[in-house]
């Protein structure tokens, strides 16, 4: 058994949604609930074996929009570097035994413990342990990503606004791709508009 946690990335300053420097899109309201719940929620209801939170921004306002769930928390106090930064720290509070980690956004409410089981499915399936599952969705990557412990020292080396996509490329890597018909892999919430005319995409 390969098994994979899942890191949930919460710590950026969302300039593009605006606010106060103690607000944070994180905590905004998705019919009734902050939106990084969602994706929170469903990390914890899929096969992934822990799930690391990473703060940085905001970061009381980010834990209180997740208060009662079965989260670990990391805060990444260099979260101004930028997306680099904050996967190094959940990287960092992985268990040894895991073998490969889900990167989830907080921002992308809609994908669902069953897309993230899949992607799980499709790594421990796999003859050889790949360095990467990928959702694609009409020829396009989309997220989370996963990556395996293979990658992990490289994940040090990132810096800047880069994240896991940003490991993929090289001839040596054995990239699987996981088909996803679901639009909810390429739907994230950069800014009001975005939030206020969301809708639950039909797969």
């Amino acid at each position: 058994m390969r098994e994979v946690a899942a890191i949930l990335l919460a710590a950026g300053q969302a300039t593009r949604f605006g606010g106060g420097p103690q607000e944070t899109k994180l905590a905004a309201d998705l019919d009734g609930k902050p939106l990084i719940r969602y994706a929170a929620e469903a990390a914890l209801a899929s096969k992934a074996v822990c799930v690391v939170l990473v703060t940085g921004h905001a970061a009381e306002k980010v834990q209180d929009s997740v208060a009662g769930l079965d989260l670990f928390v990391v805060h990444n106090p260099a979260y101004t570097e930028g997306l680099s930064a904050s996967l190094k720290a959940g990287v960092a509070a992985l268990p040894d035994m895991v073998r490969g980690a889900i990167i989830l956004l907080a921002d992308m409410p809609f994908v669902t413990a069953e897309v993230i089981d899949r992607l799980i499915a499709r790594f421990e399936d796999a003859p050889i342990e790949p360095d990467a599952v990928v959702p694609l969705r009409n020829g396009r990557q989309g997220n989370p990503v996963l990556i395996g412990r293979k990658l992990f020292p490289e994940v040090a080396m990132l810096v800047g606004d880069r994240g896991a996509k940003a490991l993929l490329g090289g001839q040596d890597r054995l990239i699987l791709d996981c088909p996803i018909d679901d639009s909810a892999i390429e739907i994230d919430v950069d800014t009001r508009e975005i939030l206020a005319g969301l809708k639950r995409p039909v797969s």
